[in-house]
């Protein structure tokens, strides 16, 4: 985070709105879109929003055409960290009119397509979500590009799982798992060991000692990394598997002094959801 808060500080309007024009995009819309994402990662999940919806802002005064089209692209996936779909949904379709309004490169609309694809099945839109998801992440693949291909393949495995077809679900993770281990973009790597974890759990209540391993996995790679967010979500799915298995005051002690480093996001529904459990172990 430092860089990008170094990149953020140097920017200066008058003398590098011209680079967007050399580099495809203005250094200082697509810094704090990036920037955002990190920021929620290590657990400021206020922050980044506030440094999102600045990226876009700054869009609009530069009027440069594929940074207004990018910036959208990244409050998209942001929301869709944050887990408000409605707003994802939006935000991804603004992107997508706008990328074809211009006539961009399909990838940028591929990229937008993901979060549109995701907020529907979290509206329980099953099947135009997945298709949705299924298009947007295939497409990008057609353009030759795998960034983001390890958190789009989780985001089809949550949404098949949740429509009743586990086993597309666990070919999917594992295809994840895959793209990850060979391009080695990592920064859903904790995500993918809690979701491991969770699924045999999800589809079969007695497939305790199966979810244990992948999620204390996940809490280990949360932490090494410093994502705060993750290591929520892999703490929350372990304080619930051992509250399954009467481990009512080591899932608290687990979670306690984890929420209690937070301060801010209170409003999202990974730290509501941290709340409730804590609420239930009292």
């Amino acid at each position: 985070m430092r860089h990008f808060a170094q990149a953020i500080a140097a920017y200066n309007p008058q003398e590098h709105r011209p680079l967007a024009h050399v580099y495809g995009i203005d250094l200082g819309v697509i810094t704090r879109s990036l920037g955002a994402l990190v920021l929620w990662l290590l657990g400021y999940a206020d922050r980044a929003l506030a440094q999102s919806q600045e990226a876009w802002t700054l869009a609009q005064e530069v009027a440069h055409p594929l940074s207004q089209v990018l910036a959208p692209v990244w409050l998209a996936c942001l929301h869709q960290f944050r887990q408000e779909a409605q707003t994802a949904h939006d935000w991804a379709a603004g992107s997508i009119a706008l990328a074809a309004q211009q006539g961009f490169s399909a990838l940028y609309v591929a990229w937008a397509t993901v979060p549109q694809g995701w907020a529907r099945t979290r509206q329980e839109q099953w099947a135009a979500g997945m298709a949705k998801l299924q298009e947007g992440s295939e497409a990008a693949l057609t353009t030759g590009s795998e960034l983001w291909r390890p958190s789009f393949l989780a985001l089809r495995a949550q949404a098949a799982g949740a429509a009743g077809q586990p086993e597309d679900g666990r070919r999917l993770l594992a295809e994840a798992q895959e793209v990850m281990a060979r391009t080695d973009e990592r920064f859903y790597e904790a995500e993918l060991a809690r979701l491991t974890g969770v699924w045999p759990l999800a589809h079969s209540p007695a497939a305790q000692a199966e979810a244990e391993a992948p999620m204390c996995h996940a809490l280990e790679v949360a932490r090494h990394q410093e994502a705060k967010s993750l290591e929520l979500r892999a703490a929350v799915s372990l304080c619930r598997l051992w509250q399954q298995q009467g481990k009512r005051i080591e899932a608290r002690k687990l979670l306690a002094p984890l929420y209690g480093w937070f301060t801010e996001g209170f409003d999202t529904a990974d730290l509501q959801e941290a709340r409730a459990l804590l609420e239930e172990s009292s």
